[in-house]
């Protein structure tokens, strides 16, 4: 009897685990990747790209929530992971994080050591300077301390194209700081961010000049020949053409994307 009934009860448990496995495949998602987990590098203070919230502390911004559709588009799941930006993009080399978003410029340089999706922002850079700055554009800065972010294209336009005196900061709001604190006479960087900055904690302190550079777009990173860049493509293209890209868009920069 002790033997029947142990063997019912080896029979039930091998059915409810069997049932439990099925529950877990399908409510993993309907996507392409069968509701995998991949990891997304970026970066926590890039406003209003992808920032963390002092109240809330989560992560919020344009890309967070871009990332977010497109995974859910495609059918994955998305866990974040802060760092430096240079680390990230090292990240990215190494095939540390199967994802890169935090405002990366495509460039060829970099398209040699990762790939990346279709553009999803047009950028450039731009000059920041004291309101009362004699400096009015790039061909103004050969001898002046210019602050740019840590391996960004910032730093290597002011490298390769200036004779300023370079200072590359980790996290660009550092920059932006010392700039105000006189200790720095420029910081050249992504226009979206610095326009961000001067609009919130540097009005009537600090100012743009000169023309936009480096028009340079922004992607979205993986590893070299990842199998992800082509189910990116496609959610990214189905939110533009069903609107949320454009909800997310003026969400956070207050106007619809431009044509």
């Amino acid at each position: 009897m002790k033997k029947h009934l142990l063997g019912i009860f080896v029979l039930l448990l091998s059915v409810a685990m069997l049932a439990a496995c099925g529950t877990s495949d399908d409510s993993s998602g309907d996507g392409g990747n069968d509701g995998e987990t991949y990891t997304v590098a970026t970066d926590s203070n890039f406003q209003p790209f992808e920032y963390l919230n002092p109240e809330t502390n989560e992560l919020e911004g344009f890309d967070i929530d871009l990332m977010k559709e497109i995974a859910k588009e495609a059918g994955f799941n998305v866990e974040f992971e802060t760092m430096e930006f240079d680390g990230l993009l090292g990240s990215m080399r190494t095939g540390k994080h199967d994802i890169g978003i935090a405002g990366i410029s495509i460039t060829d340089e970099r398209k040699e050591e990762m790939s990346f999706s279709d553009k999803y922002y047009d950028s450039g850079l731009i000059l920041a300077v004291p309101v009362d700055s004699d400096i009015e554009s790039i061909d103004d800065i050969d001898g002046h301390k210019v602050g740019a972010r840590q391996g960004s294209t910032s730093e290597s336009y002011l490298q390769d194209n200036t004779n300023a005196e370079v200072s590359a900061f980790p996290e660009i709001v550092t920059a932006y700081m010392d700039l105000q604190a006189g200790r720095l006479d420029a910081v050249l960087y992504d226009l979206p961010n610095v326009q961000f900055y001067i609009k919130e904690k540097g009005e009537g302190e600090l100012k743009t000049v000169g023309d936009i550079l480096e028009g340079q777009p922004y992607g979205i990173a993986f590893p070299k020949d990842s199998e992800l860049v082509e189910p990116v493509n496609e959610a990214l293209a189905t939110l533009k053409e069903n609107g949320k890209y454009a909800e997310i868009y003026e969400k956070w920069f207050g106007t619809q994307p431009p044509q």
